[in-house]
């Protein structure tokens, strides 16, 4: 067997057994493709893939177990590229960040453009997404970090770092009653408010829920959206209350009244995630070092090679971290 073949199965499961999508992400053609998945299956001796009629309609016991280990080879095989990469001194490659679309628009735009300044040879691929989809992606290999926030402990998966601490705020437009009398709000003031927010607030896990049923209430999620921007577009539509991330305010949103919530809901930290097994190369810890500037380089690099845990240094809070990079929004 080889990695190319390899490499078409992993792309194949990872296209939900879509031929003609796995061929676009391994750069192939379609025959090209079922050619080598055949030649894979004809030495192993047993189908990968139960077929109907010319699809694939799912993953057989014995394929699953091929690609469990087929992860791991092209896992290490790109391990051996990245390590010979970082002796060459290489400044160019690709990082691939899952994320969510909070953290796409509004927290990593002055890291990625720092790093683009610094190894303009380096191309950066976003591929935001819901918080479930964003660790999915970074297990599966098919991402190099995830930067994702939780209102608790960190993923448990990978080696988390602390990038900044954040709070939610409670967002009206200017002419409502709550903005107008510009005091923070109460749980059961919002309680009777149709409210806006992320589409992960009607999970029953959500922090955001989490607070008001302790405070024996039941928010009225009027509609939710994956994006900070939308949120506030109907926010300013009348639709309801916004309530999401501080870093979404822009001063462009000056039209709509802002009102403190940390009172209201648990603080959150943004974390950034990276596989454990994973070889790093250099421009990331130099992207990680720009994202989150209060981590020591040298004790991450310990904790990516298993010497030791990872620090945890007091995380500044994204209002500290405006001030010390104003021009990180």
């Amino acid at each position: 067997m080889t990695l190319v073949q390899l490499r078409c199965l992993v792309a194949i499961a990872d296209a939900g057994l879509n031929i003609t999508l796995a061929a676009e992400h391994v750069h192939a053609t379609q025959p090209g493709l079922s050619k080598q998945l055949k030649q894979l299956e004809d030495e192993l001796g047993f189908k990968l893939f139960v077929r109907k009629g010319k699809s694939l309609d799912a993953v057989t016991q014995a394929g699953r177990q091929v690609l469990e280990r087929a992860r791991v080879i092209l896992a290490e095989a790109a391990n051996i590229r990245a390590i010979a990469a970082n002796l060459r001194n290489e400044a160019q490659g690709e990082l691939r960040i899952a994320t969510t679309h909070t953290q796409a628009r509004f927290a990593l735009p002055a890291s990625i453009a720092a790093l683009n300044l610094a190894y303009p040879q380096v191309s950066v691929h976003l591929q935001p997404g819901q918080d479930a989809d964003v660790l999915a992606q970074l297990e599966a290999g098919r991402v190099d970090m995830a930067v994702i926030s939780t209102a608790g402990a960190p993923p448990a998966m990978g080696i988390a770092l602390p990038a900044y601490r954040w709070h939610r705020v409670v967002l009206a437009p200017t002419t409502h009653a709550l903005a107008r009398r510009g005091l923070p709000p109460t749980l059961a003031e919002l309680a009777r408010e149709p409210l806006i927010s992320y589409d992960s607030s009607v999970k029953p896990e959500s922090s955001l829920r989490r607070a008001f049923e302790a405070a024996g209430l039941e928010p009225q999620i009027a509609m939710t959206a994956g994006d900070a921007d939308l949120i506030k577009t109907y926010v300013r539509a009348g639709m309801g209350i916004g309530v999401l991330a501080e870093m979404a305010m822009l001063p462009a949103d000056a039209d709509l009244q802002v009102l403190p919530a940390d009172h209201l809901f648990p603080q959150c930290t943004t974390w950034i995630v990276l596989r454990r097994e994973a070889v790093v190369r250099e421009f990331v810890l130099d992207f990680i070092g720009q994202f989150a500037p209060h981590l020591d380089r040298w004790d991450l690099v310990r904790a990516l090679t298993g010497d030791t845990a990872p620090e945890r240094p007091q995380t500044p809070h994204w209002r500290e971290r405006q001030v010390a990079l104003p021009d990180a929004a």
